[in-house]
C-alpha cells in the first residue's frame, strides 16, 4: 500500500498530537479527531482512555460510528470533575482562529448583534484553561485564520498570562491541525506559527490562506506520511467506510509516494 489521500495525513497528524499525552482522558470532538485519536490509541499511545463521545469509557477502539467493550459510564455532569481535574486534552474545531491562538466558535460579528451565531462558548473556556487544548480545521482560510477573532471562546497563551496565574497555569495550546498543516502557538510573543506542512501543499500556500502575518520557521518540514500499519487501521479497521472524506473530500488529491 503505498498510497495516502490528505485525509490519511491529517489523521495521523491528529494521531502525533496525542502520541506523548500518556494516561489521559482524550476527548476528541469531530469525525477526523475521533479516528485520529483512536489511531492513537492503536499505536503511538495505548495508554489513552477513550470515549464514545456521550456518556461511555470505552475498553475497545471501535470504527467511526461504532461503540465497543464498555469500561465505564461518565455522566455530563461528571465531565466537569474531569475538566476542573486537568488530566484530559480536548481538541475542538474553530470558526475563528486569531495570531495568538484564541478561538472562537460562539458568534460572527460585534457580540451585541451578531452576523451569524453559532454554538456559543459552550465548554472553550474551560477547556482552554484547564486541560491541553489542539484545534481541527478542516478548511484552512483567510476567513477561519483572522488577525482577530469576533468573540474569544479559547483562550490562547497571551490572554490566558495577561489574565494571571489562574488562567495560566494549565493553559496548553497544543497543536492546531488544518487540510494543510499543522501549526502551534508558540511563535513570538505566543503567536501561531506553522511547523510542517501536508505533502503537496507548499508554505506559500499556507501563508496565503492566512489572514494574519504567520510565524515561519527557516525550514519547514513536510508532515509526515502514515505507515502502512497505520494506513491498514484507517481504512480496514477505523474507517472502512470512507467517512474521513466527508471532511477532507478526496477529489484526486492521493499523494504518492
Amino acid at each position: 500500500m503505498t498510497d495516502w489521500t490528505r485525509a490519511d495525513v491529517c489523521a495521523a497528524a491528529i494521531a502525533d498530537a496525542f502520541s506523548q499525552d500518556g494516561e489521559i482522558f482524550a476527548s476528541p470532538m469531530g469525525l477526523l479527531p475521533t479516528l485520529g485519536v483512536r489511531l492513537a490509541k492503536l499505536t503511538s499511545n495505548p495508554d489513552l482512555v477513550i470515549s464514545d463521545g456521550e456518556s461511555l469509557f470505552l475498553g475497545g477502539v471501535p470504527p467511526l460510528g461504532g461503540t465497543d467493550v464498555v469500561e465505564g459510564w461518565i455522566p455530563f455532569r461528571r465531565v466537569f470533575d474531569v475538566v476542573a481535574y486537568g488530566k484530559r486534552h480536548v481538541m475542538m474545531g474553530a470558526t475563528q482562529v486569531d495570531r495568538h491562538g484564541n478561538q472562537n466558535i460562539s458568534a460572527i460579528g460585534d457580540f451585541a448583534q451578531p452576523k451569524r451565531q453559532l454554538l456559543g462558548s459552550r465548554g472553550a473556556p474551560g477547556n482552554t484553561v484547564n486541560n491541553r487544548t489542539s484545534y481541527w480545521v478542516p478548511k484552512h482560510s483567510p476567513r477561519v485564520f483572522v488577525e482577530q477573532v469576533d468573540i474569544v471562546s479559547g483562550v490562547g497563551p497571551a490572554r490566558a498570562k495577561a489574565a494571571g496565574p489562574a488562567a495560566a497555569r494549565f493553559n496548553d495550546v497544543h497543536r492546531i491541525v488544518t487540510n494543510l498543516a499543522v501549526l502551534d502557538v508558540r511563535g513570538p510573543a505566543d503567536t501561531v506559527r506553522l511547523l510542517s506542512v501536508h505533502p503537496g501543499v507548499t508554505v506559500d500556500e499556507v501563508v496565503d490562506a492566512t489572514g494574519f502575518d504567520l510565524a515561519v520557521p527557516a525550514d519547514v518540514p513536510s508532515t509526515r506520511a502514515p505507515s502502512y500499519e497505520e494506513l491498514i487501521l484507517i481504512r480496514e479497521m477505523l474507517d472502512p467506510k470512507g467517512l474521513r472524506f466527508r471532511e477532507v473530500p478526496d477529489a484526486a488529491e492521493a499523494a504518492q509516494r
